[in-house]
């Protein structure tokens, strides 16, 4: 009796592919009620209010393409609730422009009704367990490997692989606009200091070299299995250089540092010196982890293990504080700044509606009664991060209300 030939690795991620591009052929006979929905809610307001000069930075501090923390979501839970007077001062920012000026810009905040069943992970020194400094492996693999490189123009250059894009400075980002770019702030600062490289930061997307005919394809790499990991061909694809103009950083990221509150404002935004001319992600407010379609989330970036290829991953969310999404996604440094996004029903548009909902910044790792416990970990996008970062991108308060 012959013995039937294994299926080909295409085959085996061909319904994966069906899911992610036509979502409809497994929706259109399901009630709208059983779908997932995106819940608009009003936001508060975030103005900008004086702005005043700062001195020049040196740019001596070197890029960080990952940022560790020892304080495990019962740290940040049990961390006192900031005060209206401290989320001012934490959503201030920073603006490094392209001549290497730099300015400080405070805030005001309007309409913000805080839930008092949340409490934002906020207290520098609130637990011991932040103030360890054990030196380890950092993982960021959990298990077998499940990330896909994707390779193909078809789908390099489709929406929404194609909203990724890679840092000069060694990290991840992601279109949210025309001309912007969603990152994580230790992508461009690390706490203290602006990194090298940052005053010159630039912003690479992937182009075809020529048109490529071959069929595209998927390659996953399981590490420790029996198949040998043969890396996709992208020799015909390179990265098409612009200049940021302008960076912001919010102040709660560089009063802090990663080992405390600082995670929690691990995101910068960036403005190019011209359009990208290409489809963006739209922002989301961070839903409950329990409201996402299969609690699932998903982003796509430029691991450093695998250079100059485009990697995207999916897996389910885990604990989750007010400001942070712990996850068991596998990346590798160069993926933080990669937009966090999830893909629900979108009511008012009819339509399936993928939307950026955090930014993958790096990984943790906590000592729970001698057992250790590591987790990748996501900033959520706030109603206030949201009216923040809308701002930075509208330039006005009005379009920004809902999210």
């Amino acid at each position: 009796m012959r013995s039937r030939a294994p299926p080909s690795r295409f085959a085996l991620i061909l319904p994966f592919l069906l899911l992610l591009f036509l979502p409809n052929v497994f929706t259109f006979s399901s009630s709208s009620s059983s779908r997932p929905k995106w819940i608009l809610q009003h936001v508060p307001v975030v103005l900008p209010q004086q702005m005043e000069g700062r001195p020049a930075p040196h740019f001596l501090a070197s890029a960080r393409l990952d940022v560790t923390s020892p304080c495990d979501p019962e740290c940040h839970k049990k961390a006192p609730r900031p005060s209206y007077w401290d989320l001012r001062q934490f959503l201030a920012y920073e603006t490094l422009h392209s001549n290497g000026r730099l300015t400080e810009t405070a805030v005001g905040i309007y309409g913000y009704n805080p839930n008092p069943n949340v409490s934002p992970a906020h207290s520098p020194g609130s637990s011991g367990k932040a103030e360890r400094s054990h030196i380890r492996r950092k993982r960021q693999i959990f298990g077998h490997d499940g990330r896909f490189s994707i390779a193909g123009q078809s789908f390099l250059l489709k929406y929404p692989f194609s909203v990724a894009v890679k840092l000069s400075t060694g990290c991840s980002g992601t279109l949210v606009g025309d001309r912007h770019v969603l990152t994580a702030a230790h992508c461009v600062h690390d706490g203290k200091n602006y990194v090298k490289g940052a005053q010159r930061l630039r912003v690479g997307f992937l182009k075809p070299k020529h048109r490529d005919a071959q069929s595209s394809n998927f390659s996953n790499h399981v590490e420790g299995g029996p198949a040998h990991y043969a890396p996709p061909i992208t020799d015909k694809m390179k990265f098409q250089w612009i200049r940021a103009k302008r960076t912001h950083v919010p102040k709660g990221w560089i009063k802090g540092n990663a080992n405390d509150i600082g995670m929690d404002y691990d995101y910068a935004l960036l403005e190019l010196k011209k359009p990208h001319k290409r489809r963006h992600m739209k922002l989301g407010v961070s839903p409950p982890a329990q409201r996402l379609p299969g609690r699932r989330v998903h982003f796509s970036g430029f691991d450093n293990d695998r250079p100059g290829q485009l990697v995207y991953r999916f897996c389910r969310a885990g604990e989750e504080t007010s400001d942070l999404l712990y996850q068991h996604c596998d990346a590798q440094p160069g993926a933080s700044g990669s937009g966090v996004y999830a893909r629900m029903w979108d009511g008012r548009r009819q339509r399936w509606e993928r939307k950026v909902i955090g930014v993958f910044s790096g990984h943790q790792w906590v000592e729970r009664q001698g057992a250790s416990q590591e987790y990748n970990v996501a900033v959520r996008i706030t109603p206030l991060k949201y009216a923040q970062i809308c701002y930075w991108i509208k330039g006005n308060f009005v379009d920004c209300r809902e999210g």
